[in-house]
């Protein structure tokens, strides 16, 4: 194969097939090789972001770092934006700082804070280093912002004038600093005090058809609604539901200071980014996010981490057949049962943990609404319970022509899904309690818990009528 700069029109803007993305993997590898940076960007840039990512995934770790330190740091940020965050943090740690602040240099302010926060402070702090004094001040009292909060999501780059200054006084700062402006992504300008608080709002409209010799404090909306710095992702959930607006100015949460705007988009992106963390650790993903292109120890580690206690919970629920193995041994055929039973019994208290973490991300119950939550659980419990008991019963009953095998099986399927329905509800709230992380530890607690009194319900059960089966 020829190392010569790839022709950008044989690439596709939309998904390529297996053997071309090879392809592509092995021209930019040959690219790299002879340094060749303009082939790699020619490369790069027709592809969609899903692209770029798997891209970036499938090569080298070396070849990565390659890819971003030939680039020219414009498009290498670029590529960076592409990239789901951990991967894009894990880039940034095996740069040079150097070349690490020149991507950081040209991502928004917001991004860059969200990268570094997420790497270890002394990498991070090394980076900041080689930034400009102004930009590397504002990224690290972002980074100091909890995740999620309104100060780690808000935007600092604002449009802010003093209630005192003109109209006229405003074009010429406007003027004497366009360069700076046109990288804003600007909704409103903002008024404030000499002391830097929030005094009002203005509307691009009024400044541009208003006498130049006015004073802003006349034409600013006053007393604008405003979050904190500190605000939780639910709160600025709450206020974009109650209030249609574009976006809203932030404000330090101690000194009341005019700090940063924040816009609807950046709050659904940070609840789409805790839906999926959600998910991965209801699916027992700890340690964050986790792709194939992280090291096979790390991922394996991670996921043991998960597996290993559920060895001893699994034990702990298996302690139980062995108490009824005479039982079981006699009436062989509720080993067919048992598993149908925790199975459908762990399913439907899943569901109503799912609702419950749910509800508690949203802010919609607290976790001492153990009694509501109860309420509303067990009556879903104990409808689903008799239907689902109702027909297992009627299924092993006929099947074995015993009425007393219906019963105990169906019987036990009924209890346990209250018991699991009302319980999945319940435990992460009490998790959440506890400060314990309810996606995480909800699912094996129930699962031990499921199991546990499903093989009981139907052992006990059948012992007690052990002479009619």
């Amino acid at each position: 194969m020829e190392n010569s700069p790839i022709d950008s029109n044989h690439l596709s803007d939309s998904e390529t097939d297996l053997n071309s993305e090879s392809g592509l993997w092995r021209q930019i590898h040959d690219s790299i090789e002879i340094g060749d940076h303009q082939a790699v960007a020619d490369a790069i840039a027709p592809l969609s972001p899903v692209e770029t990512a798997r891209l970036i995934s499938r090569v080298s770790e070396q070849d990565r770092v390659e890819i971003l330190t030939l680039l020219n740091p414009k498009d290498a940020a670029d590529v960076v934006e592409d990239l789901p965050e951990s991967q894009a943090s894990d880039l940034m740690e095996v740069l040079t700082p150097e070349n690490a602040a020149s991507i950081v240099h040209e991502l928004p302010n917001e991004q860059s804070a969200e990268l570094l926060r997420d790497m270890p402070a002394a990498g991070a702090e090394a980076i900041l280093d080689n930034l400009s004094k102004e930009e590397a001040d504002i990224t690290r009292e972002m980074i100091h912002f909890e995740p999620d909060t309104a100060g780690a999501l808000m935007s600092p780059d604002i449009l802010s004038f003093h209630e005192t200054q003109t109209v006229r006084e405003v074009f010429q700062e406007l003027e004497l600093n366009r360069e700076k402006y046109a990288k804003y992504d600007v909704l409103y300008a903002y008024v404030t005090r000499k002391n830097g608080e929030l005094r009002g709002v203005l509307q691009l409209r009024n400044l541009v058809l208003s006498n130049h010799e006015e004073h802003l404090s006349q034409l600013m909306i006053q007393n604008p609604l405003f979050l904190k710095t500190d605000a939780d992702l639910e709160t600025m959930t709450d206020f974009f539901d109650d209030h249609h607006f574009l976006g809203v100015p932030v404000v330090h949460h101690i000194t009341n200071k005019l700090v940063g705007v924040l816009d609807t988009e950046a709050v659904e992106s940070a609840k789409e980014r805790r839906a999926s963390s959600t998910f991965l650790k209801f699916s027992g993903i700890i340690g964050g996010e986790e792709l194939r292109s992280l090291p096979l120890k790390v991922r394996s580690l991670r996921r043991l981490a998960f597996l290993a206690p559920n060895i001893l919970l699994n034990l702990l629920a298996a302690s139980v057949i062995a108490q009824f193995q005479d039982t079981l041994q006699a009436v062989i055929v509720l080993a067919v049962f048992l598993p149908i039973i925790s199975d459908m019994s762990g399913c439907s208290g899943n569901q109503a943990v799912a609702v419950s973490i749910r509800e508690l991300s949203l802010g919609l119950i607290r976790p001492s609404e153990v009694w509501r939550v109860f309420h509303k659980e067990s009556l879903v419990g104990l409808i689903n319970g008799f239907v689902l008991g109702i027909v297992l019963g009627l299924i092993a009953g006929i099947w074995k022509d015993n009425v007393w095998l219906g019963l105990v099986v169906g019987g036990a399927l009924m209890l346990n899904t209250i018991i699991s329905v009302s319980l999945g509800g319940l435990v992460p709230l009490l998790l959440k309690r506890f400060k314990v992380d309810p996606a995480l530890a909800s699912g094996p607690i129930l699962t031990t818990v499921t199991d546990m009194c499903g093989f009981f319900l139907v052992l006990s059960f059948a012992s007690a009528l052990l002479d009619k089966l």
